[in-house]
């Protein structure tokens, strides 16, 4: 029984994640339960990975990356190396001597990748690169055969089998080869010799019965005359035996002159549809067809093709024709008709019956048989080429997928950014780290919104808008005071290109702690500086309409000198706003005095301590909620609102969270002037207002007689 493989885990995000370091780790990982995995499913695009990889490892192509393909994937590696810890490497270069070539795939593999070295030059080369695979869609393409089963016409050097190829593509249909030229493979080739075949044996049933062909080889375009009218004939010679059994019928069967007064004043052609729907010509009883003269404009035409190809070959010249010799006429086209009703359904019939014949004779289909037969024989050695390019890929990209997808140890080690880690913005003095490419904001931001990290999502542009996407920022250190829709920045991509970048929606959670203990404070500023902007607003507004009421007044007063009295001075009503306005003076002056009282009461080294425990006092319910959530902060939803299937509780805590987001601070060394010449000049107005309130705390200290004074 073999021995369990022995794992390693490490400690990051507030979980265990395992920790691949050999080959043997990554062979292993089909031992692994999947419940420890990180993520079990991610995106083909929108991250830092190299699509052409990741397609390849997407065996469904569904654009999205299993647990179970990147198991497939490392199974398949390993089994074509000798050591499995060359995957550890990274690089896109792979020595040849590391390709095991024990099994059959492994020997088609490498014969491969010196056939490409010799082909570029390199027949002494000990290792292949993806450099080398950069034309490899052109060095298949240019082999004679490239394994696809496609036989394009242009490469038949056979004029008459390049010539069959050709009506096959016309007839079946057609598929694309590798060189880009269109072709046939088997299934076509099958397809085109079996519909000529059904398509001769129908018409030699037909051509060996002269009933059927009663005409030989015009029998088919007479029948089309005959078909063309035949309903028209019959119209005509139904009304004719109406007029016999009823002569009052034949007026009104030939059209009353009601009808035709409605084209008078019309320009008439001989397609015109109503002219169609009249008889052939004008009924009477028993009357036989006229030929020449006589007929409806508009089916004349059809009527002398019937004449010439089906009439004169079957009854000879006539002017005209009755209705027995009519039903005659449909008894001869019977035959061909029944035998047309077994017509098989084919798309040969457009080449024509000798050309059919033709291929039919040669030995075509045998020839394009061989060459698919030959193309397809190949299919293992072209296969290998293209594992060539995929066993590099796997050597360059695979490891560094599992780190990102079994483990996020790039992400949380800082060594390398994670691969959904897009680039970094620079915004509001800060650079954010954890960036991630979004493509439906709206989506995004209702799952995104669970994870608690503060987001700012962002459309960056570059090149005058012709490059375009929208990105989310975490914003894990200092404050949202000056965050905002509409502030710009610049986000750098993980290629270093620089991008305008401005923010469109912000989801709004704790940043940091110490926004979470000044919040109070900056809540309370903000709402007396709102107040005070309200209160100053308003006075000015009844400014305005003091002195705009006064021009009014003015103006009418020199248009009506009567004038109403003013009104009495109303000693009751503003003797309650005294009162109201005395009693808030008087609370606000006892809560101060409550306050001064206490600190006062304290000892000078002790009120320091006091102001720290009020300041405390205030701050810490806010602190408390926002180390909670900040605690809890998961990036698990904003890699699931972008596809990704997250399979653990990937937190951000406050140490890491707050090393995603740089803060601006001077280089070590820096010399720093403190002189700004611009600076605003201090105002005395401040220390006025507090000698003034110092002194009405005194005041109302010694009201309350903490001097010793007590009034009664």
């Amino acid at each position: 029984m073999t021995a369990a493989h022995t794992w390693n885990f490490f400690r990051a995000g507030g979980f265990d994640q395992v920790q691949l370091d050999s080959g043997a780790d990554l062979l292993a990982l089909n031992e692994l339960d999947q419940k420890l995995w990180v993520a079990l499913s991610c995106p083909t695009r929108g991250i830092e990975f190299d699509s052409q990889t990741l397609d390849m490892i997407d065996s469904d192509g569904d654009g999205r990356v299993r647990a179970n393909e990147v198991l497939a994937a490392v199974k398949w590696a390993g089994s074509l190396l000798k050591n499995a810890d060359v995957l550890l490497r990274g690089t896109d270069k792979l020595a040849l001597h590391d390709i095991d070539d024990s099994s059959e795939e492994g020997k088609y593999l490498l014969a491969s990748a010196r056939h490409i070295l010799k082909s570029l030059g390199k027949p002494e080369a000990l290792e292949i690169s993806l450099a080398d695979m950069n034309d490899i869609g052109k060095f298949v393409a240019a082999l004679a055969f490239n394994g696809n089963g496609v036989i394009a016409a242009r490469e038949i050097t056979d004029a008459a089998v390049r010539a069959t190829v050709t009506d096959a593509m016309r007839c079946v249909g057609s598929v694309a080869d590798l060189s880009g030229e269109i072709g046939i493979n088997a299934d076509l080739n099958e397809q085109f010799f079996t519909e000529l075949r059904a398509y001769a044996d129908w018409y030699s049933r037909g051509s060996a019965d002269k009933s059927v062909l009663l005409l030989g080889e015009n029998t088919e375009a007479a029948a089309d005359a005959f078909d063309a009218v035949r309903d028209k004939l019959d119209d005509f010679f139904t009304r004719c035996q109406l007029a016999a059994y009823d002569a009052r019928a034949a007026e009104p069967l030939s059209r009353s002159t009601a009808d035709y007064q409605q084209f008078a004043a019309q320009n008439l052609s001989a397609h015109n549809q109503e002219v169609a729907n009249f008889p052939l010509a004008t009924i009477a009883a028993n009357k036989p067809l006229p030929l020449r003269a006589g007929i409806n404009p508009v089916w004349s035409a059809r009527i002398e093709a019937l004449r010439a190809q089906v009439l004169i070959p079957l009854l000879g010249e006539k002017d005209s024709l009755t209705v027995d010799e009519w039903g005659t006429v449909g008894e001869r086209f019977a035959a061909f008709a029944a035998w047309q009703s077994e017509r098989p359904a084919t798309r040969v019939d457009q080449l024509g019956i000798a050309r059919v014949n033709e291929i039919l004779s040669s030995s075509h289909q045998s020839e394009i048989t061989d060459l698919i037969a030959q193309d397809k024989s190949v299919e293992g050695e072209v296969k290998a080429i293209r594992s060539v390019e995929r066993l590099l890929r796997y050597h360059r990209d695979l490891y560094t997928l599992v780190n990102n997808f079994v483990s996020f140890r790039h992400f949380y080690t800082g060594k390398d950014k994670a691969i959904f880690q897009v680039g970094t913005l620079f915004l509001d003095g800060r650079s954010c780290e954890l960036c991630v490419r979004v493509e439906d904001v709206a989506k995004h931001a209702v799952f995104a919104n669970m994870g608690g990290v503060c987001l700012a999502y962002c459309e960056c542009t570059r090149r005058g808008g012709q490059e375009k996407m929208t990105i989310a920022a975490a914003f894990t250190a200092g404050d949202a005071d000056f965050l905002m829709v509409g502030r710009n920045g610049i986000f750098y991509d993980r290629t270093g290109r620089d991008w305008d970048a401005n923010i469109v929606r912000i989801i709004d959670h704790p940043i940091s702690i110490s926004q979470a203990f000044w919040s109070p404070y900056k809540k309370a500023v903000k709402m007396v500086s709102e107040q005070i902007q309200k209160l100053a607003a308003s006075k000015a507004s009844a400014v305005d309409d003091k002195m705009l009421g006064t021009a009014v007044e003015h103006g009418k007063a020199v248009a009506a000198p009567a004038t109403a009295p003013k009104p009495a001075f109303d000693v009751g009503k503003f003797a309650g706003i005294f009162a109201a306005i005395g009693l808030a003076i008087g609370a606000i002056g006892g809560i101060l005095a409550s306050v001064v009282t206490g600190l006062l009461g304290l000892k000078i080294w002790q009120i320091p301590l006091a102001l720290i425990g009020l300041m405390l006092l205030v701050s810490t319910p806010a602190v408390i909620l926002a180390w909670f959530k900040l605690k809890n902060r998961n990036l698990a939803p904003i890699l699931d609102a972008n596809g990704w299937a997250i399979n653990a509780r990937a937190k951000i805590n406050i140490p890491f969270g707050t090393s995603l987001t740089g803060l601006a601070n001077l280089p070590a060394g820096a010399h720093r002037s403190l002189v700004d010449p611009f600076a605003e000049k201090k105002s005395l107005w401040p220390f006025y207002i507090v000698i003034a309130l110092g002194a009405c705390s005194v005041g109302v200290l010694w009201y309350y007689g903490f001097f010793g004074h007590r009034n009664p």
